[in-house]
């Protein structure tokens, strides 16, 4: 889900002074600096939510960029619950948002049928 880019660079950096990459995220490309975090280039881009909660379905964003809050989860080239903050695009890598737990999921459509 792309929307207005909520995430700055700060005056004086540029993004183009780094090797940008090229991430494909759910099968769109995107470019992004290589010198930033995953989760940065991903908000950078007006990708801000990441992730849905498998308890309420609301959407998840990056937090607190440093890892301690595990709000960035992706999938990052086939592994899931990657933390997007603690990642550095790489030329190539394929990045799909997580839409929610499979398991807990099916665990609560079971209850309702």
């Amino acid at each position: 889900m792309a929307s207005k880019a909520l995430f700055k660079y700060l005056p004086g950096h540029s993004a183009g002074a780094s090797a940008m990459v090229s991430v494909l995220v759910n099968g769109a490309v995107v470019p992004m600096s290589s010198a930033s975090s995953l989760a940065a280039g991903l908000l950078a881009a007006g990708i801000t939510a990441v992730r849905v909660s498998p308890v309420g379905q609301g959407p998840r964003a990056p937090y607190c960029m440093m890892g301690v809050c595990f709000e960035c989860l992706v999938d990052v080239n086939g592994r899931p619950n990657q933390q997007a903050c603690l990642i550095t695009p790489q030329d190539g890598m394929e990045v799909t948002t997580m839409q929610a737990a499979p398991s807990l999921l099916d665990a609560q459509e079971a209850k309702h049928v």
